[in-house]
């Protein structure tokens, strides 16, 4: 007979096994028509993403890469208000401070998804309905085919807490057309809707309404090819009447690129004073709330970012994420944004001359055997 304790773990056991089917499980994963459909389930969380949930999507989008019978993958999230809004920096802060494993395991767990996604042999189809950040965009923008909608909020807000824009953000993020990339990474801009298409950060642009009809009809694809896919989708993108509403940052893209080409942050800082225009001193503002630690970092990796492969990008932000593990702001920046909520961090140096060049070379050092592997 099991002893009480061993049945208890029993029953347990057979509780997580369950869980799959359940509409309480945080991600469910499903096989219909031709189409492998990953739901993120946690719509109170704003289908944050956890490590259970990376250790379920990672094995089934393998599994489903290699299966004849699976000819694309779409990924979505459910409760309307969110595709996925990030990271679950909760867990990630409490585990990071007391040294636990998790810490390590989340980060490596979630960039080898990312990298999955990047390399995935089939079509993958994001729809990115609601609030897309952080984690969120790891887990569509490296994938064939993004679906904004007019709910779409894209950002990668990261240093704002403390972190930088992880998720692979060096290798899209300067990659996208002028500085685009590096103004959205140092100053966590959003993006709303259409302007998320017209940022080349999602492929199509679709009403939400549609989305449960262009899901039945990729769901009811024979045998496609990526063409096949691109024609369907091509056929619900809603194109944009000239006379509406110009990209966001248009006339601002001039001073963009000018005033985010520089080699260093405080040289773009600089270029933002002399500039002294009202957008200027908007992003000073903006800049100067942010852990000056986590812009040089970012600005950094952004630079190198852009002439690497997304698993050395991914490589690499491994090893600035331990950084940030042992670092003081990530946690102080948490603090102060999602748990406090006082919104007034205290960073650690708090001036940009005060990060030196020898610190930032030390977050990009390599970690022997505990580098991520891809």
């Amino acid at each position: 007979r099991l002893k009480p304790f061993n049945r208890l773990q029993v029953i347990l056991q057979h509780l997580k096994m369950s869980k799959h089917t359940d509409s309480t499980a945080e991600v469910l994963l499903e096989k219909k028509g031709g189409a492998g459909i990953i739901t993120l389930n946690r719509p109170k969380a704003l289908n944050a993403l956890n490590l259970s949930m990376i250790q379920q999507i990672y094995p089934q989008i393998k599994t489903w890469e290699q299966d004849p019978e699976t000819f694309l993958i779409i990924i979505k999230g459910t409760g309307g208000k969110a595709f996925c809004a990030g990271g679950d920096i909760r867990a990630i802060t409490d585990a990071g401070k007391v040294g636990d494993r998790l810490a390590q395991d989340f980060f490596r767990g979630e960039y080898m998804l990312n990298n999955a996604i990047g390399t995935c042999k089939k079509p993958y189809v994001a729809l990115i309905d609601g609030i897309t950040m952080g984690g969120g965009v790891g887990l569509s923008v490296h994938g064939r085919f993004r679906v904004a909608t007019e709910k779409t909020l894209f950002a990668m807000p990261e240093t704002a807490i403390g972190l930088f824009p992880d998720v692979g953000g060096g290798y899209f993020l300067p990659r996208l057309s002028g500085k685009i990339g590096y103004y959205l990474a140092l100053t966590g801009f959003r993006l709303k809707g259409r302007d998320v298409l017209k940022a080349g950060i999602a492929t199509h642009f679709v009403d939400s309404e549609k989305l449960p009809a262009l899901e039945k009809d990729l769901i009811a694809l024979k045998s496609p090819s990526t063409e096949n896919i691109a024609d369907l989708l091509n056929s619900y993108h809603v194109k944009s009447k000239v006379d509406q509403e110009k990209f966001v940052l248009d006339e601002h893209m001039e001073k963009i690129n000018s005033l985010f080409s520089a080699n260093s942050m405080e040289e773009i800082v600089k270029k933002l004073k002399q500039d002294g225009s009202p957008f200027a001193v908007k992003q000073l503002e903006t800049i100067n709330k942010m852990s000056p630690t986590s812009l040089k970092i970012t600005l950094r990796q952004l630079r190198e970012g852009a002439s690497m492969s997304l698993q050395d990008v991914l490589t690499m932000e491994y090893r600035l994420s331990q950084a940030c593990m042992r670092g003081h702001d990530f946690y102080e920046g948490v603090r102060a944004v999602l748990i406090d909520k006082d919104q007034s961090p205290k960073w650690k140096p708090a001036a940009l001359e005060e990060v030196s060049d020898e610190f930032v070379d030390d977050c990009f050092k390599p970690l022997g055997n505990n580098d991520l592997k891809l």
